[in-house]
């Protein structure tokens, strides 16, 4: 067997064998971007309601897109989340997470909220924080409209969007005009100085390698990664007291560029009296469960997100 396919979890493999790599820069992004744009959502199961809302940053200004996702049939109101799509801070949309959100609502009977927040380098740090803090404040006002539960919100994204969830956990909490219940991390992008290190080996990087990391890192921050003159907020990992944050839920795989860091600051919220799960996935890619929601190990991530859901957003 190849042995860069050797590492991947066995039912992984097939997937592995056909995925191609994509390398992202400042010259082919607006290409990526396009396809994204004008790649249609999928169907969507018949008991979800799904409507798109559109809001005023906290500027007054800026526009912002909320894909709301909710059951069609409830008796009282529901916990909400606020979710975050991925895209390395450059890209995406909350289409992209619709199997995955409505998911959330099948099962738990929750609202989701996607943000369509802005991107880099066209509106690099804190455009994208900014949005979603407006979105939370809009959802907490209107939470009876929406039929949420204005005590009960969580906030949580995938790979960028973990990473932006994690950021606006700490905002919230340092401003004390909001009181999330919960963080869903999922494979976060929690550091940029992962970018500085020179053991990773991109070999085992089928969908976000190391220069994409750069890119994606630099075009939010406008400057170099590992830069000592960070903003507040702008990378969740450089924060040095994370006590009195909601508990987490950190699932990332073993062979994620992201792995060292997302457990670093797992291990950083426990040391912190926050109540963090972990869920490690062996021989897992960056985004390996986007693919085919079929295959059990698959299955068993998405499981231990709506374990975690249900217990944090329920309680």
């Amino acid at each position: 067997m190849n042995n860069r396919l050797s590492k991947i979890h066995p039912d992984l493999q097939p997937i592995a064998r056909v995925s191609p790599r994509f390398l992202f820069s400042v010259k082919n992004l607006w290409l990526i971007k396009t396809v994204i744009h004008w790649t249609p959502a999928p169907k969507t199961p018949g008991d979800i309601h799904i409507e798109n809302r559109s809001i005023l940053g906290s500027d007054g200004k800026t526009g912002i897109r909320l894909r709301i996702y909710r059951p069609k049939t409830r008796s009282a109101p529901t916990p909400g989340l606020i979710w975050l799509h991925g895209g390395g801070y450059v890209m995406g949309k909350p289409e992209m997470d619709d199997l995955r959100c409505a998911q959330y609502v099948r099962e738990l009977g929750i609202s989701v909220i996607s943000v369509d927040y802005r991107h880099a380098p066209k509106h690099p740090f804190p455009s994208a924080l900014d949005d979603i803090y407006a979105a939370l404040k809009w959802v907490t006002a209107q939470a009876e409209q929406l039929g949420v539960d204005g005590e009960r919100i969580g906030v949580g994204g995938a790979s960028a969007g973990g990473g932006l969830a994690a950021a606006l956990a700490q905002l919230a909490h340092d401003r004390q005009e909001f009181n999330l219940v919960f963080q869903l991390l999922v494979y976060p992008m929690l550091d940029d100085r992962t970018v500085l290190r020179t053991d990773l080996d991109d070999s085992d990087s089928f969908t976000w390698t190391q220069e994409n990391n750069r890119y994606g890192w630099e075009a939010y921050l406008g400057k170099k990664s590992g830069a000592e003159d960070v903003p507040a907020y702008a990378v969740p990992a450089r924060r040095a007291n994370l006590s009195g944050l909601p508990p987490a839920w950190i699932g990332v795989g073993s062979l994620d560029i992201f792995h060292d860091e997302d457990a670093a600051y797992a291990q950083q919220l426990k040391t912190s009296g926050v109540d963090c799960e972990t869920k490690i996935v062996p021989g897992a890619f960056h985004g390996f469960d986007v693919f085919d929601q079929r295959i059990p190990i698959v299955e068993e991530f998405r499981k231990s997100q709506m374990e975690a859901l249900k217990k944090y957003l329920f309680q």
